[in-house]
């Protein structure tokens, strides 16, 4: 059994990274052990960072976005120096092992650092693309989700008024998950993702052919990670003569009170996450396989690629 861990958020924020710290300090303080908050990633814990948390310092923070640890990048850690100084910090303090809530680069970092020194090492997924292998669901990826819809539905209104083709682009530089999913609960014409090829060309003169048989708007949307949103709208544009429109959500999608979903969701993998910690356990990720809270191998989680749901993809194409 361990008696004192670390928690810290890292690499892009999401909405649910405060409930997760939140459930992992509660879980811990209740088992009777010692738990250190880690301000601003993997960077404070070579800046030393640190400090020693109650009860009351995760009070008041289940219901915002962001992270309240604050995170960071930290080109420092990623050189085998950074973790040795890294590991000696944390062992400086009593830290016995860490329980980490990112995305897939800040559990690879989790993963060298449990390699090279021994230190137990629990993560969680925490990132908005829904990118990580083995599990169906990340922590703030609902959120996100429902902040595109939003945006969405807004400009299909003025889509539809003006007779106009738009073109969203959202975030998933290399999964085209949000994408996917805001396309098809959205109602988009088009999905353009990371993981299939697509001809605008053969696109264009779709969406002329559909012009001409009375068709209103067309709503396209576009990962980042498979083409810039506007290079797509200009394209469209050119080869159609129809009004187009761009619009690149940005990192509003980052933002915002995370969703019941996030909520509860991520309260269970954190508390999941601190027993396994306390306990020992080490190099697992916590995730969601088919509505059941599961224990993903870390190395396997951070070498393998996620892939898009086939049926999504499919569905996607029928409801178009």
């Amino acid at each position: 059994m361990l008696n004192c861990i670390g928690v810290l958020t890292s690499g892009g924020d999401s909405p649910g990274m405060n409930a997760t710290t939140r459930a992992v300090v509660r879980t811990a303080l209740f088992e009777g052990a010692e738990v250190w908050g880690i301000h601003n990633g993997y960077r404070g814990i070579l800046d030393g960072e640190m400090f020693k948390m109650e009860r009351k310092d995760v009070g008041d923070i289940i219901q915002r976005g962001g992270t309240f640890l604050g995170t960071a990048r930290c080109h420092r850690f990623m050189t085998p120096e950074g973790r040795a100084e890294a590991y000696e910090k944390l062992k400086a303090k009593g830290i016995e092992g860490l329980v980490i809530i990112g995305g897939d680069g800040s559990l690879r970092g989790a993963s060298l650092l449990s390699e090279e020194h021994g230190i137990p090492i629990v993560g969680l997924p925490g990132t908005i693309d829904n990118d990580v292998w083995g599990t169906d669901y990340t922590i703030g990826s609902d959120t996100a989700a429902n902040t595109i819809i939003d945006a969405i539905n807004k400009l299909r209104d003025t889509a539809s008024a003006h007779r106009r083709v738009v073109v969203l682009e959202v975030m998933g530089r290399h999964c085209g998950w949000l994408a996917l999913m805001s396309g098809i609960s959205g109602g988009a014409e088009y999905i353009l993702v990371p993981e299939e090829d697509f001809d605008l060309e053969e696109i264009s003169n779709e969406i002329k052919e559909a012009y001409k048989k009375g068709k209103r708007y067309i709503l396209v949307v576009v990962a980042e990670g498979a083409g810039s949103g506007i290079e797509v709208g200009n394209f469209i544009a050119e080869h159609t003569d129809i009004e187009t429109r761009v619009s690149v959500l940005g990192h509003i999608q980052r933002g915002g009170t995370p969703s019941v979903i996030d909520r509860v969701k991520a309260s269970q993998l954190g508390e999941k996450a601190a027993l396994a910690i306390l306990s020992g356990l080490s190099n697992v990720v916590f995730g969601f396989h088919r509505g059941n809270v599961v224990a993903i191998d870390l190395h396997d989680a951070v070498t393998n690629k996620k892939k898009l749901d086939p049926e999504y993809m499919r569905l996607a194409k029928v409801l178009a």
